[in-house]
């Protein structure tokens, strides 16, 4: 087992150093039990004593309860010890995706993370159980087994000796050729789990388009892939059963060989023989044990190796150790900032970007699709890092925040709202979760959000659905930005989120933010005019750099771009009139 991963057994040591205990005791009484059968057989009724045989059926009965007791016992603790120690691995993949920047999260698919979450951590879960319980039992039989087959017949047990090596190989070897059909199944379940999320999340369009004869296929596709890796590894393991049981039937055929002679000899008696015959099926029986639980070991491997890349996946993004926890204001300037989803020497988004925002000023920002209007938001809350240059707010580095306290005073409403499974209220107070309802309704007033809310039987305490699929793209835009407007920030940045509304409730935002938050740095990203023509000042991206800054007459007399948009869309007005 992986050493880095063992750290996360953490309180469930007890139980996993108390199982294999068990486990010993539990071996140390059932190799008991055929000496004593054996006795009665060539004692107790050899000699017709029916009160010797009495005596020790009570005593076999007596170890039977006792080893069971300590089989249950060691069960129940390998149980707790496995799934405790599955928990907290859980427990610290999550976390350590909580700390990842969207760079990080950008190295790992959706369905990758999910796949490691489960089907991963369950094979571990797995593969540690049977190791502490099964791999600790095999070899403490094969060994206890052997001593006792020694003390009957020496000649018997150095067969076994020889037999143990040999079986014991080839079982190892089956399982090893299976392994990397195993490493291929697991990549191949990220692509499942893909399509099946994309598929779900994306439902409406599938049937809006009719393509579920496509998606069928797509899914049948990478599900035979699956079904053919795993076929391809069961059919490798397949060969453990069979192999086990023709060398079981060897044995017990040279057992009763060598037996027979030595009965007849009168070197060995049946009881005897009955008792090594016994130990010899614990010895191959714990052996097929090993060989199962390597196999389990196998696929954990490559299980291991994932979830490793997760927890070797180093931050992007941490607190320095004197790190700012207060941000002052709402000022922010970008100096010569470069920008690069793929860092040092990618392809820039952002080139030598200068700008200086001062606080409570409203900044309409607009340009073409590609034009980096997103990028330039994402990294004010610090979502991103600057490949070169300098991001500030309230006069501090981005860098020198403490990541909370920054991104509690910057509000982002992203292009792509969501929402969770919850009551409208508990959606909203993401924003502050000590909010009152009355701070809830205030702020879905200002976002135009109290009107629709009112119209619902339950209101506020309408429940809304994975995605907030049960309300409108307007809908969920307006409850998206009551929530951030709940964290009273210092900047509210708005990256296209009235795109889903109609322009008399965008007018009607906005005023409200002039007229309520007048001291809170707006910044809003738009595809139409009306929603930033009335700003202080008009940011023109194009192709990653600052086309011009100005207001919106400034700009119609200096920058072509937003000339020809500002005419475009306004004719197309007019003439709809």
């Amino acid at each position: 087992m992986d050493k880095k991963l063992l750290r996360s057994v953490r309180e469930y040591k007890k139980q996993s150093f108390l199982t294999p205990v068990l486990v010993a005791a539990e071996v140390f009484v059932e190799v008991l039990i055929p000496i004593l059968m054996a006795k009665i057989i060539d004692v107790g009724i050899m000699n017709g004593d029916m009160a010797y045989i009495i005596k020790l059926g009570a005593l076999l009965v007596l170890l039977a309860v006792v080893a069971l007791f300590f089989g249950a016992k060691a069960g129940q603790l390998a149980a707790v010890a496995s799934s405790g120690y599955a928990k907290n691995l859980r427990h610290d993949i999550f976390y350590k995706i909580q700390d990842f920047s969207f760079g990080n999260i950008d190295h790992f698919s959706t369905p990758g993370l999910v796949t490691r979450l489960t089907t991963d951590i369950t094979n571990v879960q797995m593969a540690y159980m049977f190791t502490i319980r099964l791999l600790a039992r095999a070899p403490i039989m094969i060994v206890m087994s052997l001593i006792m087959t020694v003390t009957i017949s020496p000649a018997i047990a150095f067969m076994m000796l020889i037999t143990i090596p040999v079986l014991g190989g080839l079982l190892i070897f089956i399982a090893k050729k299976a392994h990397p059909h195993f490493i291929k199944v697991f990549d191949e379940y990220d692509e499942l789990n893909n399509v099946v999320q994309e598929n779900v999340n994306a439902a409406r369009v599938v049937k809006a388009y009719v393509r579920e004869d496509h998606e069928v296929e797509k899914f049948g596709k990478i599900s035979g892939i699956v079904f053919r890796l795993f076929t391809k590894a069961e059919k490798i393991v397949a060969w453990n059963s069979p192999t086990m049981q023709f060398t079981m039937y060897i044995v017990v055929l040279a057992m009763v060989l060598i037996g027979g002679e030595s009965i007849i000899s009168g070197d060995m008696l049946t009881g005897e023989l009955t008792s090594v015959i016994v130990y010899a099926l614990q010895i191959l029986t714990s052996l097929m044990m090993v060989s199962f639980v390597f196999v389990m070991i196998m696929i954990a491997e490559a299980s291991t190796e994932r979830i490793n890349e997760v927890l070797d996946e180093v931050p992007e993004m941490e607190d320095k150790a004197d790190a700012v926890t207060e941000v002052t204001n709402g000022d922010i300037e970008f100096e010569h900032v470069n920008f690069s989803y793929a860092g040092e020497g990618g392809n820039l988004s952002l080139k030598d970007v200068n700008l200086h925002i001062k606080s409570g000023q409203i900044v309409g920002i607009i340009g073409g699709t590609g034009s980096a209007k997103s990028t330039l938001v994402q990294l004010i809350p610090r979502l991103y890092d600057v490949t070169s240059g300098t991001v500030k707010v309230g006069g501090t580095d981005v860098r020198d925040y403490n990541l909370k306290a920054l991104r509690d005073q910057v509000s982002v409403v992203l292009q792509k709202n969501v929402l969770f499974t919850g009551s409208i209220y508990e959606n909203i107070r993401w924003g502050d979760e000590t909010a009152s309802d009355a701070e809830v309704e205030r702020v879905c007033k200002l976002a135009q959000a109290d009107g629709f809310i009112r119209e619902f039987p339950n209101q506020y305490e309408t429940m809304i659905v994975e995605g907030g699929n049960n309300v409108s793209g307007g809908q969920k835009q307006r409850l998206c930005i009551a929530r951030a407007l709940l964290k009273k920030p210092k900047i509210l940045i708005l990256d296209d989120s009235t795109s889903a509304v109609d322009t008399k409730t965008d007018a009607l935002i906005r005023q409200a933010f002039r007229e309520e938050i007048p001291d809170t740095t707006r910044i809003i990203i738009a595809q139409r005019v009306s929603s930033v023509e009335d700003a202080d000042v008009i940011i023109v991206m194009d192709k990653g750099e600052i086309s011009g800054i100005g207001t919106s007459e400034e700009l119609l007399k200096t920058n072509a771009i937003y000339r020809e948009v500002y005419e475009s869309q306004m004719k197309g007005g007019k003439d709809s009139e």
